[in-house]
């Protein structure tokens, strides 16, 4: 279809198979939920995990096999598909995963892995996380793997190391993390297997303590080493007095943590975590907390996909069901009036978390009242979800009928939670408030992802956008102070970093219909700015993409190949627009929806356009023109310190949401 015929008929069919796909997939429960596709050190992790149990997998052939469908021609595995080159971590603990399976070191995968491994240097640069596991099987010394002193679950909140200073996902995998840095289990390969094949120069000669790369002394990161050594010396001497009473309040703090479906924190690494120090510590897989974390592996967390089968790294069902139900309203479906979406939406009602989490250690004086990401997270409910959840909210209670008063019941404790998270700088953060003590990514633990929660411009501007549509406009002190944030968070060019999206297409596509939502004049130069950005970074066929190499060369921002949710976020930013938006650029990306739409309804998106950590250990923003940074990053494009996420349902629901908004402007512009 050239881009100058389409017409708002042509939307509106797009719309109808979109919605009529969506229909089809609906759970009879009432919820959507797509896969969260990521790298293959989740399945490689369980597959240690069962071999430490002597528990094989649920499907366990099947996981294999998906694990060997992934390897790349070159004998590596990949951080995010199409990535510039593999990914030494997750190549090493595949390679780990299948040696401890039974694979001989002279199989052909593993032939390819290992050379592959030893031509990238060999282990020297491997992260923390996968020296832990190479410790666990006894190729590691445990005393050159950064030490977790179960200690630390004692240090009072005034303590910069207190695990709630930690981000979310840090602090829940550091509790049980700390079980079993204190106790250093081995369960050797089979045969007492050291792997010596990925040693060349031999064992005795290699080097296993972290590079050292502070060049100056008396430094944090100089201290923390010199700590850490100090520490394993003091253990080793059993010199760590009243050491059982902290490991008894870790697994105490672990049990009280467990989620109601099994896992912890609603993401994979406490979840392992806690389930290898549990087992550790004499609960065998009978017991009630174990035999439930071991049963959640045969339930929505895994999947069966071309001969294989994957284990999540995290439920998105609530986040994918509030946005699919916002789409839809964006398209004039009767949310409420419908029977299948009415359902989806009382589902959702459902899932408000009414009780008290982590988050309440930051901000004592706030009720609950916000969403959580996974359906089983109760105790880190998120304020992205929750600003999404209002969005969707505010839009349909006019037309909710019954369901209103309810609605608004949820809608209060919703927006009150939401000002009580909002940091000092006037942003907000995913999970904590004012979650950026950066002593804490100084720490040797800390050389992988991010361990820190600070304010982003995707967060802020999504509780922004829920805030306009609720009433609150760019007068009201908490608006204009976040109004602020956004303004210092621009880049140079006009975009917004994007940090739980691929990236900046991600973060200026929902910081402009967030500034018109809470009625700024968008004909302000900052913000035509942003269009402006967004036009030129179009793509020749209509659509917009970004690799998620964005993370760490600027020669890829903005750029990358098509897909429908990059395109879609970037159409939501140009819509924005109230006087005079680009036809040309409009028109252009919606002709590539509607005409790479799928005859079934939805659309093909096979990159990731999600992101989990960019790999900067702080969390937040980087100058990528930095000669500096780039030369201290321990990671390139391939993101080997980052985790990005394909999550299935953004290729569907963000599409209709686009479309949908562009047939609400047909009657006042040409399309």
């Amino acid at each position: 279809m050239d881009a100058a015929e389409l017409q708002t008929d042509d939307i509106s069919q797009a719309i109808a198979a979109a919605i009529g796909w969506l229909d089809r997939e609906q759970s009879p429960d009432g919820y959507w939920a797509g896969a969260a596709e990521t790298n293959v050190a989740m399945e490689a992790e369980w597959l240690l995990t069962s071999h430490f149990l002597g528990q094989p997998l649920p499907g366990e052939n099947l996981v294999i096999a998906g694990i060997l469908n992934r390897q790349r021609p070159d004998g590596a595995w990949e951080v995010y598909p199409a990535a510039p080159k593999g990914d030494l971590n997750g190549t090493v603990e595949a390679y780990a995963a299948l040696r401890a399976k039974g694979f001989a070191k002279d199989h052909p995968a593993m032939l390819k892995a290992r050379d592959w491994i030893i031509a990238e240097g060999g282990l020297r640069n491997i992260r923390v996380f996968t020296r832990y596991w190479l410790a666990m099987i006894g190729v590691w010394p445990w005393a050159a793997a950064p030490n977790l002193p179960p200690e630390i679950i004692r240090l009072p909140f005034s303590i910069p190391l207190n695990i709630y200073h930690f981000a979310q996902w840090a602090r829940a995998t550091i509790v049980p993390l700390c079980v079993v840095s204190a106790r250093q289990p081995v369960w050797p390969l089979p045969g007492n297997d050291l792997l010596e094949e990925l040693f060349p120069q031999g064992r005795e000669n290699f080097d296993f303590f972290l590079p050292n790369k502070i060049a100056k002394r008396f430094s944090l990161e100089w201290a923390f080493e010199h700590l850490d050594r100090a520490l394993h010396w003091v253990q080793r001497k059993n010199l760590m007095p009243g050491r059982e009473n902290a490991i008894k309040l870790c697994l105490e703090w672990l049990i009280k943590h467990q989620d109601w479906d099994g896992a912890w924190g609603g993401i994979q690494p406490p979840w392992i975590y806690s389930v290898i120090a549990l087992f550790n510590e004499g609960y065998d897989l009978q017991h009630p907390v174990l035999q439930k974390a071991w049963s959640a592996l045969d339930s929505h967390w895994s999947y069966e996909r071309n001969g294989g089968r994957f284990i999540q790294a995290t439920d998105s069902v609530v986040w994918d069901t509030m946005i699919t139900l916002l789409a839809q309203a964006e398209t004039g479906r009767d949310i409420a009036g419908t029977p299948s979406t009415r359902k989806a939406l009382e589902w959702l009602l459902d899932a408000q978390v009414l009780v008290d989490g982590d988050w309440s250690k930051h901000t004592t004086n706030t009720k609950p009242g916000g969403w959580a990401f996974e359906r089983a997270n109760l105790r880190y409910p998120d304020v992205d979800d929750t600003a999404v959840c209002l969005t969707l909210l505010a839009n349909i209670r006019e037309d909710a009928g019954d369901l209103r008063p309810r609605i608004e019941t949820a809608i209060t404790p919703a927006v009150q939670w939401l000002l009580g998270m909002q940091c000092k700088n006037g942003g907000w953060g995913a999970f904590d408030k004012d979650n950026d003590k950066e002593i804490i990514s100084k720490i040797p633990f800390c050389n992988f992802g991010e361990a820190l929660d600070p304010p982003s411009a995707d967060v802020t501007s999504h509780v922004l956008e829920a805030f306009g549509a609720l009433g609150l406009k760019n007068t009201h002190p908490a608006v204009a102070h976040a109004l602020q944030f956004l303004r210092d968070e621009q880049e140079q060019d006009g975009s917004w970093f994007g940090r739980w999206g691929v990236n900046y297409v991600y973060g200026t596509g929902a910081v402009l219909p967030a500034l018109r939502a809470v009625g700024e004049d968008m004909t302000q130069p900052w913000i035509v700015s942003a269009a402006a950005w967004l036009k030129a970074h179009q793509n020749a066929d209509g659509g917009w993409g970004e690799s998620c190499a964005s993370y760490m060369s600027a020669a890829w921002r903005g750029k990358g190949n098509s897909t429908p949710s990059q395109t879609a976020w970037a159409l939501l930013g140009l819509m924005a627009q109230d006087e005079a938006p680009d036809t040309a650029a409009l028109t252009r990306g919606l002709a590539h929806l509607t005409s790479t739409q799928r005859q079934d309804g939805t659309w093909n998106e096979p990159y990731f356009t999600g992101t989990g950590f960019p790999g900067y250990g702080a969390g937040s923003r980087v100058d990528l023109n930095d000669p500096a940074f780039i030369a201290g990053m321990p990671q390139g494009e391939e993101l080997s310190r980052g985790f990005m996420i394909g999550y299935n349902l953004y290729r569907h629901y963000f599409p209709l949401m686009a479309l949908g908004r562009a047939r609400g402007l047909s009657g006042r512009q040409s399309l």
